[in-house]
């Protein structure tokens, strides 16, 4: 019997050895003083290379957090929920993704980032809150197809939405950010998916008249 050869992995290709550089590179020095020579050192590129794949160094940040951000989203044509169970299917699968992501150290070390360097490079904060607004807006768009389909009541679906990642998130951000515990396991998240969808669904219970016509539906005519 043949022995399979093993197969070396390859070189990184240029574009994700820059990348890798920038983020442990603003990981080290900071935003401000993570230079790009310090970047094209670190990837070992010439700063021609650098400049041709991002331009700057904001666009090499905006790249680093895009790749995780691109993670989190779910398919942009999302099928309308057609029950209460599908809509807490999607909101489960929504929140499992968001915790899995987000709580990431990756992920984590960019918020730190943006904190740092909030007052010098405001730019960081506002190319990581573009990211968070995309999880936003998946959110509310299945909020909004749950309404049109009668399955929650009259409100408005982005403050649905932001309620339900607040039932999700609880206090872990903040325990996250200042290293206080580990990310969560896909037991915890299991279980904090759970417990937010189930009492985000007791906040906004199924309409009445739509109780009352799956009712009248289900009980036979005498």
């Amino acid at each position: 019997m043949k022995k399979q050869p093993i197969v070396e992995p390859g070189p990184q290709p240029v574009r994700e050895r820059i990348l890798n550089a920038a983020m442990e590179s603003f990981m080290e020095f900071g935003y401000t003083e993570a230079s790009t020579l310090k970047i094209a050192t670190r990837a070992q590129v010439s700063k021609r290379e650098l400049y041709a794949l991002f331009g700057n160094k904001q666009a090499m940040l905006a790249a680093c957090i895009a790749d995780r951000a691109g993670r989190m989203r779910l398919p942009s044509q999302l099928p309308a929920p057609s029950h209460r169970e599908e809509l807490a299917a999607m909101l489960s699968r929504l929140g499992a993704t968001v915790l899995h992501e987000v709580s990431h150290p990756g992920v984590m070390a960019v918020f730190r980032l943006a904190i740092t360097e909030a007052q010098r490079a405001p730019e960081v904060a506002a190319t990581l809150e573009t990211a968070r607004e995309s999880i936003r807006t998946t959110a509310r768009i299945i909020l909004v197809q749950a309404q049109s389909a009668g399955m929650i009541g009259a409100g408005d679906p982005s403050e649905m939405g932001n309620r339900y990642l607040a039932l999700l998130w609880g206090d872990l951000m903040m325990s996250l950010l200042l290293r206080l515990c580990d990310a969560p396991d896909a037991a915890d998240i299991d279980r904090r998916v759970r417990s937010a969808t189930e009492d985000f669904l007791r906040l906004y219970p199924e309409p009445k008249s739509q109780v009352r016509r799956a009712t009248s539906k289900s009980t036979p005519r005498r």
